[in-house]
Parts: structure tokens; sequence; C-alpha cells
């Protein structure tokens, strides 16, 4: 039975995406993603003209479905219970076999000096998308500055991953937590 065309991109992306979040997005070569995918290179780039775009497709993917998850997260109740949550759902991320820290994160610092890069504009919009879930959430608490605070708990949280991956020590996200219910507890 042959394929579809939507079939086939969705495996090459799902390929990459595990690829890019275990390697890197520098060091995974096309020739491993075909491989992964169970395609020939060249079925690759018929779907994909450059690793580039395959790699902004991936992150463009992955931030639909990060986003996706994020809107089911429960928001209801007073922002430090939000808060709470929030922070140990980002514990539990942590604590899977293999994490990686943030994918987003991960693939501006090695893209850093590549201004111009596709997938460096697709993680700086779905960080953008994570802080306005963020201060959306906050609001639904009745906070009167969600916007701001949800910029300061964006700062505790990549700080918080950052951390978890180099030491890693889940601990961080409970002290992060912490941080932010004080930062909300401050209106």
């Amino acid at each position: 039975m042959r394929r579809s065309k939507q079939q086939t991109r969705l495996r090459i992306l799902d390929a990459a995406f595990g690829l890019f979040w275990r390697q890197g997005f520098l060091r995974v070569a096309m020739d491993d993603i075909a491989a992964r995918a169970g395609i020939t290179k060249r079925a690759l780039y018929q779907h994909f003209p450059s690793k580039d775009d395959l790699m902004a497709a991936t992150l463009a993917h992955s931030s639909k479905l990060a986003i996706e998850r994020l809107r089911a997260f429960p928001r209801a109740g007073p922002p430090g219970k939000f808060i709470d949550s929030f922070f140990a759902d980002l514990a539990e991320w942590a604590s899977k076999p293999k994490w990686s820290g943030g994918g987003f994160t991960r693939v501006a610092v090695e893209l850093a000096d590549l201004r111009g890069h596709p997938a460096r504009a697709i993680a700086r919009n779905h960080k953008a998308a994570v802080e306005q879930w963020l201060a959306d959430g906050l609001a639904a608490g009745g906070m009167s500055s969600p916007r701001e605070n949800a910029r300061e708990i964006m700062l505790l949280t990549e700080g918080a991953m950052a951390l978890m991956l180099i030491h890693g020590d889940r601990s961080y996200a409970q002290t992060a937590a912490r941080a932010a219910k004080r930062l909300v507890r401050r209106e």
C-alpha cells in the first residue's frame, strides 16, 4: 500500500524531531533522518528542499503540538495554584529519560550565530506564545499585571530548565515555583 504525501511528511517530521531533540539540530544529517523515516534521501528532499526547511517545519509542527498541550492545561483558580501546577509539570517533564532541556531554547543557542535562520524565528514565536499563555492564565486568576508577571515567570522557567539540565536536579522547578509565587503575591 502506497503512503500518502501527508503520511510521509509526518513520518519525516517525527523522525527529524526524535533525532534533533536527542542529538542536536546541527549534528543530525539528512541521511540519518531519511533512514529513520524509512525513505530514500531523494524522497526526503522532495518533501523538504533543505535541512533548514526541515528544521523549520519540525519546529513549527512541534510548537503547534506543544501549544495544544498547554491549552489543555488547567488554569482555573488562584495564580499560586496555577504556578505550582505549571512548575510541577515542568519537573515531571524533566524526569523523562533522555530529557535534554527545552528544544526551542536549544535551537536558538545552536543557531546563535545565524540570526536570520527560520528555525530561530519559530523558536522566538513559540516562546512568545508560551509567555502569552502564561499571561492569560494569570489574568484568569485575577492578576492585575499578568503580562509583566508572565515575563518574569518565563525567566524563571528558562533558568529552571537550564539548571535542571546542568545539574540533573529537578528541585530547581520547585525553587522557581516559590520565586514565581513571591512575584505574584507582591501584586
